[in-house]
């Protein structure tokens, strides 16, 4: 393991929170799993066609989107879950923890609790609404408490009053905050940079938890599963959907 001179982590910390997430990644996919959701054979005709590609092209982007699909919640626990081993430059201490229920992030000590979000437009406007009345109450039952909705992806770098729209009337309060990503982690830890540097170490982290586990690639059985069924490919994803209807039987393609 390298250094990967980080103020506000330890490099043991890092690496093994790194490991946890990839291993919960999706690396393997069965056919089984490929049709879970009934696989459209119509739908995949028409991009092959249309993007001139393959239908093993086809299927390989599939189900690389299937797994990307699962793989959301994995990045989710990763930006959640960090804060837990994350401490302040200067006093070494860290003072959050990850609740398995209410908040998503909690420091006691500082009375801030904080819902964490990948995206600014994640929320539809009942959920917004719904989230800011939970942080308003946190703030009317106690009166030291702040209240923050982080973003990793947003709009700009910001810490501002969380402005909504509440039965038609514009609400704020300046205990319930907006915060970007970066600054939440200015907040965190007291680097002003904190979250970019986290960011130019990640590479490295990674590359060394996949050369521990020795983790090389994807395995997908889709393929051999399919010829399985017929030698073409094509026709072996119109009999996985269809073989029980009228005619099928015969189906040639």
């Amino acid at each position: 393991m390298q250094n990967y001179n980080l103020s506000f982590i330890s490099n043991n910390d890092l690496f093994n929170h790194v490991k946890n997430t990839i291993q919960k990644y999706r690396f393997k996919i069965t056919l089984k799993e490929f049709n879970k959701n009934l696989i459209d054979p119509i739908k995949l005709t028409f991009d092959s066609k249309i993007y001139g590609k393959s239908i093993k092209d086809i299927i390989e982007s599939e189900s690389i989107r299937q797994m990307d699909k699962s793989n959301n919640n994995n990045i989710g626990y990763f930006q959640q879950n960090i804060f837990k081993y994350i401490y302040h430059k200067d006093t070494k201490q860290t003072n959050w923890s990850v609740p398995k229920q209410g908040f998503d992030i909690v420091n006691e000590v500082d009375n801030i609790y904080v819902e964490i979000k990948n995206k600014h437009n994640t929320m539809n406007s009942s959920s917004s609404q719904k989230t800011y009345m939970r942080m308003s109450s946190k703030i009317n039952n106690n009166p030291k408490a702040i209240c923050m909705l982080v973003e990793v992806i947003a709009k700009k770098s910001q810490n501002i009053p969380w402005q909504i729209s509440l039965d038609g009337e514009s609400i704020s309060h300046e205990k319930i905050r907006r915060v970007s990503i970066d600054k939440f982690y200015e907040i965190v830890t007291g680097e002003q940079e904190g979250f970019k540097q986290l960011l130019e170490a990640l590479p490295k982290v990674m590359d060394d938890v996949l050369e521990y586990i020795q983790q090389n690639g994807i395995e997908n059985s889709v393929f051999e599963e399919l010829q399985n069924i017929d030698k073409n490919m094509l026709k072996s994803l119109y009999l996985l959907s269809f073989k029980r209807y009228e005619g099928f039987e015969s189906f040639n393609i």
